[in-house]
């Protein structure tokens, strides 16, 4: 699963780094993917953090996408 936080929605609430802080942070008023925190969501009880942050996000600004190998 790919993850990204869409900038251009994000106004800053820092839900995704209090729900799944393995894989997102709080910079500069925004959130963002950590350096290597993509790789954490093959574990599945931070894929489900992942996929909970996503769903709580009040901006709607999380990004997931499947990854097809």
């Amino acid at each position: 699963m790919k993850v990204s936080v869409d900038r251009s929605l994000c106004y800053g609430s820092a839900e995704c780094a209090h729900r799944a802080p393995a894989v997102f942070a709080f910079e500069d008023g925004y959130g963002v993917v950590r350096a290597g925190g993509a790789d954490a969501v093959g574990d599945p009880r931070v894929r489900e953090t992942v996929l909970e942050a996503a769903e709580k996000c009040p901006s709607q600004a999380i990004v997931l996408t499947e990854q097809h190998e």
